[in-house]
Parts: structure tokens; C-alpha cells; sequence
């Protein structure tokens, strides 16, 4: 790692004229150089030894003078939700912003709690992002959409199980998750279904849209099947109480919400004396290597987050081609694997 050349107390910041200087080009190249310009020819070595100034001056570009120049800031904001993120989401954010840093956007994470949807996107407005990606869990408002639109944003996007008007929208559908899940139950014969519905708090953006999906893979179905909605707390106690009740709820498969929840409620199902996969099939979401440690193996609907164009080459497609009608692209791709449990 370079060394930064000393500068005595007091003096001024570095400016491109000093890397022009100490890289024995012209200011114009400097300018191209560091900000990834690819219109203008320039030699591998001269771009070599430009950014080598850089870092021995420890020069970076001013952000304000870029957006002034470009006409728009060069931010996209990704604000955090105030539910918790599961690794799902948490990996697609990462490739996300690593895609978004390859095309020469400045990505800030930000947080906040306790705002309600117009009052984040004001708070957001005042970072001048070029585009904005809004968590699931904060609904945005036309409102809250226009103060970002006139603040600078020439691209909003949501993230999350609902579009929102006037916004572009990464659709994650977990509805699905549950019509896959019970699907394959009703494919192996089971009729009488726990859905698990997690008493966490943050977890019902999830769990809500996963049981409804559960309840409407029954409805599509010719079989003579039923969903019932189990209320399970991520504790050992609240498994063993749910698992001693079992016989009685006359269920003969689950749907786990996700794989630790089927984890630990197959634990206490044996505890109690149950046979799995034989008096109760069991399904899990997401599917971690720990379930497929576990014995049965669980079964599980695996997901992935994707979409025909790169998240981060979309959004500077609408950031570089503002004004359009609102996008849609539906991103979760679930898939059953099927195991021992079920």
C-alpha cells in the first residue's frame, strides 16, 4: 500500500494540478483518468501512473464539483429497513453495492429509526442521492417519492414485497416461498398443515405474505387440504409447548417459515416422540448447510434473488435515462430441495 507523501502543518488539500504535475500529464487526463472516463483513449501506463500520484498526494476527486459538472450527484442510497435482515437480503445488498462501486457510484448505507415513511425520505433528500433504494418495510408515499424526485433522485426504487406508485420497484414476492413449500407437501401426500408464524418482532413483513402464499397453494390445489397458522416463539420452550400439543393439533406436515425455525422445532417434535418425516413432514426456507447436517436432512425451498438485468446496471440505465414509467422486476426465484424430512 502506497505511502502518503508528508505534508507540512497547515498546508492546503491536494488538487488534480498536483497530480498533473507530479504524473507529468495534463489536468484534462487526470480528470479522465480518475473519473473512469472511457471515451478518451489512454494508455494503460499513463492511467497507471496518474492513479499512482493520487494515492502518494492521497488526492480525491471534490463530490461536490463531479455532481456539478455532471449536473447530478454520482450517491445512490441505500437506506437500512428497520426489520431485520436475513442473509438473503443481506448478500444481495453487498453484490449490489459492489456493482454499483464498479460503475463509479458513491453507495452510502444509512440508517434510521423511528421515522415514518415522508419523514426518511426528507432526511434522505437532504444527502442528494441520484437514486434511492427503499427497504420493504417503509412504505413510501407519493409524497415522500416527489420530495425525493424534486431533491435531485432521478432514480427511486423499492424493495420489497409491494410496488409503490410512482416508484420503481425490485418485487420479492414471498408469497411464493409459502405456495412453494406446501405445494410439496400437498405433492406428498400431507392434507393437514402448520404454517409456523414467527412472534419476533419484524418478522411479519415475512411471515404475513409467506402464509397467505401457503393458504392460496391449498385453495389452487383439488386436494382436500387445510393450513393452520402456528404461532412459535425462537425459544426452546416455546417449541417443546407447540410439540407437546402436536397429537392433538392432528397436523401431519409443516411449513417452518425458514430453517431455523424447522430446526428447532423437528428437535422438539422428536423430543416428544414424533417420527419425522413419518408422523409429521417437515419444511424449511432458505436452505442452510445446518439443515443439511440435521437428521433427517430438512427439506427446504432455497431462494435466490436475481433478475435479467444486473440491480446495479438497472439502476444506472434509469439514472442515465430519467422519466420513464415505473419498472417492475420480480426478483425472488424460489426452488424446493427436496430431503429426508418431508
Amino acid at each position: 500500500m502506497s505511502q502518503l507523501s508528508p505534508q507540512p502543518a497547515g498546508t492546503s488539500l491536494p488538487t488534480s494540478a498536483d497530480v498533473a504535475r507530479l504524473a507529468g500529464v495534463s489536468r484534462a487526463t487526470v480528470s479522465y483518468v480518475l473519473n473512469n472516463n472511457t471515451t478518451v483513449r489512454i494508455s494503460d501506463s499513463t492511467r497507471r501512473r496518474v492513479r499512482e500520484a493520487a494515492a502518494d498526494l492521497g488526492y480525491v476527486p471534490h463530490a461536490a464539483a463531479r455532481s456539478l459538472r455532471a449536473g447530478h450527484s454520482r450517491t445512490v442510497l441505500l437506506p437500512a429497513g428497520q426489520a431485520p435482515a436475513g442473509a438473503l437480503y443481506q448478500r444481495f445488498l453487498t453484490q449490489l453495492e459492489s456493482g454499483l462501486r464498479r460503475l463509479d457510484y458513491t453507495v452510502v448505507r444509512y440508517g434510521g429509526v423511528g421515522q415514518d415513511a415522508d419523514e426518511a425520505a426528507m432526511t434522505w433528500a437532504e444527502l442528494r442521492p441520484v437514486a434511492v433504494v427503499s427497504p420493504g418495510d417503509l412504505a413510501l408515499t407519493p409524497y415522500g417519492i416527489g420530495v425525493l424526485t424534486r431533491s435531485g433522485a432521478r432514480a427511486v426504487i423499492t424493495l420489497g414485497s409491494q410496488p409503490v406508485d410512482g416508484a420503481h420497484a425490485l418485487v420479492v414476492d414471498q408469497r411464493e416461498v409459502g405456495a412453494h413449500a406446501v405445494r410439496h407437501l400437498l405433492a406428498r401426500g400431507r392434507r393437514s398443515i402448520g404454517v409456523v408464524v414467527p412472534q419476533e418482532p419484524g418478522h411479519a413483513l415475512i411471515a404475513r405474505p409467506r402464509l397467505a402464499g401457503a393458504l392460496r397453494a391449498v385453495e389452487e390445489s383439488d386436494a382436500d387440504a387445510g393450513v393452520r397458522a402456528l404461532p412459535l416463539r425462537y425459544q426452546e420452550d416455546s417449541a417443546q409447548d407447540l410439540a407437546s400439543r402436536w397429537r392433538t393439533l392432528g397436523l401431519d406436515a409443516v411449513f417452518a417459515y425458514d430453517d431455523e425455525y424447522a430446526m428447532l422445532l423437528t428437535r422438539a417434535l422428536q423430543d416428544a416422540g414424533l417420527v419425522i418425516p413419518g408422523d409429521t413432514a417437515v419444511i424449511g426456507a432458505g436452505d442452510l448447510m445446518l439443515g443439511r447436517l440435521l437428521r433427517p436432512r430438512l427439506s427446504s425451498v432455497a431462494m435466490e434473488l436475481t433478475c435479467e438485468q444486473r440491480p446495479a446496471e438497472m439502476i444506472d440505465r434509469l439514472v442515465q435515462n430519467p422519466g420513464g414509467p415505473p419498472e417492475r422486476h420480480h426478483l425472488l426465484r424460489p426452488a424446493v430441495v427436496a430431503r429426508e424430512s418431508s
